[in-house]
């Protein structure tokens, strides 16, 4: 097993890989005590069978840069190969702003081949590989030195699996005519909006039933101060306070240290210094806020008139339609798509792209009352009306 650890061996295997059709990408990381993934390892592989054909790259190294790596990124001659790709994509897009063009990911290619919803890697291997993965050193700390055999052994073992998985699957799509399906779910993945978090936008995530437009303006400058704070020190969210903590802040709001003092959830290292500063500020701003200014929580999917059977009907539909196209039914539409479609939304994914070819059309025609559902056989299908 090679591992590169200097600027030219990676700038070296990254020449070499330009000769090649796709590489295969893999990386291992840490998150647990960081706001932003810390990048410990890298695995690298082109087609072949030799030693030089897969590698691992260590960037913990201080003789080694990625840039030889984001320049292969850049090429748009290579295809780069990932399985579950969007934490890898989002390491590289933080730290260079590159996300690689052109790319796969057989996550998503494997549910479009039909091989259900979002299907791990092992289980890829050992349907296509026919190859069984060693897990034990699947839960390690993979930013220590050195790193063990067994270690190397697994995380090599992440892209060179993967390069039969990616012959297989894209043989198969273009076989069918899917690969176009599979470019046009890629577009989020290789969109750079996916990666970049907007502090002034994270109260949005933030779980409450509470609608009063005074409580979600302190929420919003709570989850704001927090999301700042965490960036700059690299922190995770949690260690600033838990959302828990936030939404008793922004009920309570507090404006004193003594008030702080009083929370039940409230991390004791957030009830003094900069952290209390920032949020009896921030309570300060939220109550400041001028009422048409306020926030309002999006109750457009609570409040549809949801018609059940017709729900129902659709699922069976959709059911259906998976399995007639052996494409995850997850992939083609959730469950809260069906309920607003049932209810007289129309702008759904559903019914666009590849969607509406597969299933959107059909789910149309069912809901103007233009086809009905029959089984024929164990086989479900459409009747004209």
């Amino acid at each position: 097993m090679k591992t590169l650890t200097t600027t030219e061996e990676l700038a070296e295997f990254c020449t070499r890989a330009r000769g090649f059709e796709y590489v295969t990408v893999d990386t291992e990381f840490l998150r647990e005590r960081t706001y932003f993934s810390k990048l410990c390892l890298v695995q690298l592989a082109v087609p072949g069978e030799t030693r030089d054909d897969a590698v691992l790259v260590d960037p913990l190294e201080n003789d080694l840069s990625l840039e030889p790596l984001y320049e292969l990124f850049r090429d748009p001659s290579v295809v780069k190969v990932f399985h579950a790709a969007r934490q890898d994509l989002e390491i590289f897009y933080v730290d260079a702003g590159v996300i690689p063009e052109p790319m796969f990911d057989t996550q998503v290619a494997a549910m479009v081949c039909g091989f259900g919803e979002q299907v791990g890697y092992e289980t890829l291997v050992r349907r296509i590989a026919k190859e069984q993965l060693d897990k034990t050193s699947r839960f390690t700390d993979w930013s220590r030195r050195p790193l063990t055999e067994a270690q190397k052994k697994y995380a090599l073992a992440d892209v060179t699996h993967l390069r039969d998985i990616y012959e297989f699957l894209a043989r198969k799509l273009a076989e069918s005519g899917r690969d176009k399906w599979v470019a046009e779910e890629l577009r989020t993945l290789t969109n750079p909006e996916t990666y970049i978090v907007k502090p002034e936008e994270a109260w949005k995530r933030i779980k409450t039933r509470n609608g009063s437009g005074r409580f979600l303006a302190v929420l919003r400058e709570l989850a704001r101060f927090r999301e700042g704070y965490a960036q700059s020190r690299d922190v995770p969210r949690s260690r600033v306070y838990k959302d828990d903590a936030m939404i008793e802040l922004a009920s309570t709001k507090p404006a004193s240290l003594q008030d702080l003092s009083r929370s039940r959830l409230l991390l004791r290292e957030a009830r003094k210094g900069e952290i209390a500063e920032g949020i009896l500020r921030a309570v300060e701003e939220g109550l400041k806020c001028p009422p048409e200014d306020m926030p309002k929580l999006d109750n457009a999917r609570s409040k549809l008139q949801v018609n059940p059977a017709l729900a129902d009907l659709l699922r069976v539909l959709l059911k259906a339609k998976s399995e007639e196209f052996g494409v995850a039914s997850k992939l083609i539409a959730s469950a809260s798509d069906l309920d607003e479609l049932s209810a007289g939304g129309r702008d759904l994914p559903a019914l666009s792209g590849w969607r509406r070819d597969v299933f959107g059309g059909d789910a149309l025609r069912l809901c103007e009352g233009k086809i009905a559902l029959a089984a024929r056989g164990k086989d479900i299908c459409t009747v004209e009306l």
